[in-house]
């Protein structure tokens, strides 16, 4: 089967499962405008920083860089032969990206057993407990974008062990995540939301 032709089945196939809120806001690099777009997303950020302590523009720039706002993410299929799809690369899914075991204990730690990863109230409340529990263990300040993304994408122990300085890629990406913050703190600080 070609290339093109799996890329128009998936395609087809995601198109049937229907859009809703689960696309992305149209200008993600616009906080203002992304804010103004998803109201919800407004009250849940400003629920976890006043809970959590968590600024908004590193939330924001998390969920970007893990799920570019899209609330059923999920991580893409390893194929056999490059056809015969055998699961996906991780269990990470919805906003955050939070893993399986990762998110059981959250919801276990914070009593909210019906939380759902793609429910934005829900994702964003699980980011404020994970960095948190960074700061706790690690001593990384919750307003410190880049070292909360390597963090949370390496976990708490290899963040300790600094396993990121073995995967140069990732090193970068942190770093778009940090600048993508400042960009999104600077936007915040000029628009007037409610």
């Amino acid at each position: 089967m070609s290339r093109t032709l799996r890329a128009l089945i998936l395609v087809l196939l995601v198109g049937s499962c229907g859009g809703g809120q689960s696309s992305a806001p149209r200008d993600l690099d616009n906080a203002c405008n992304l804010l103004r777009e998803r109201p919800q997303y407004l009250k849940a950020f400003r629920k976890v920083e006043r809970k959590w302590g968590v600024p908004m523009h590193v939330m924001m720039a998390t969920i970007h860089q893990e799920s570019k706002f899209i609330a059923d993410a999920r991580t893409p299929f390893r194929y056999v032969a490059g056809v015969i799809p055998m699961g996906r690369q991780s269990s990470a899914y919805g906003y955050s990206q939070a893993l399986d075991a990762t998110w059981d204990e959250y919801r276990a730690d914070q009593n909210r057993r019906s939380a759902k990863r793609n429910r934005i109230n829900d994702a964003t409340d699980f980011m404020g407990w994970y960095m948190n529990q960074t700061r706790d263990r690690n001593g990384v300040s919750l307003s410190d974008a880049r070292n909360q993304y390597l963090a949370y994408h390496e976990g708490h122990t290899g963040f300790r062990k600094q396993t990121y300085n073995r995967k140069s890629w990732l090193v970068g990406v942190a770093g778009k995540v940090d600048a993508r913050s400042q960009m999104y703190r600077a936007q915040l600080s000029a628009c007037r939301l409610r």
